[in-house]
């Protein structure tokens, strides 16, 4: 079963130009191969409440999963969370409560993180920090979970192996 996701990085600072790699959104690409997704789309934009509602508008629909990496911080600029919130038909704070739980293993400003984890039009959207480091944490709280997230946002309720929706 392959998955369809795609993958939104935002970042002022990339958006812009002035830095050209992007390893927090390489490295959600790649663990995403192993789930298997294929990433359908990938999208850089600035840390702005409309740009990234664009980005989430333009992608739900065609996706199953989409992963934003960026913009969850305290800082001004951090607006990843006030753009997200209003579009969720529903947050998954198990998800999120994971994500913060074992961040805190090994980081005490894990607790200032905002990611976030909810539903958009059936496809499960998460946000997660901009650093590769947290990136990497947060995919691994839910990464057993997943799966079966993404089987049930599909319809399957019976929990049997079913192809997700075209």
């Amino acid at each position: 079963m392959r998955w369809r996701a795609s993958v939104i990085t935002v970042s002022d600072s990339r958006a812009r130009g002035e830095t050209a790699d992007d390893p927090s959104g390489d490295l959600i690409v790649g663990r995403l191969a192993e789930l298997p997704a294929d990433i359908i789309d990938r999208r850089l934009v600035p840390d702005e409440i409309e740009a990234i509602r664009e980005a989430l508008r333009a992608v739900v629909a065609r996706v199953h999963l989409v992963v934003l990496t960026g913009g969850t911080g305290l800082a001004p600029r951090d607006v990843t969370p006030q753009a997200i919130s209003p579009l969720l038909e529903y947050e998954i704070p198990g998800m999120t409560e994971a994500m913060r739980r074992d961040g805190l293993r090994s980081n005490p400003h894990a607790m200032l993180s905002r990611q976030l984890a909810g539903v958009i039009q059936g496809r499960l959207v998460i946000a997660l920090p901009g650093s590769p480091g947290a990136v990497d944490q947060g995919l691994k709280s839910v990464w057993r979970a997943l799966p079966h997230a993404l089987l049930l946002l599909a319809g399957d309720t019976a929990h049997g192996k079913h192809h997700p929706p075209t």
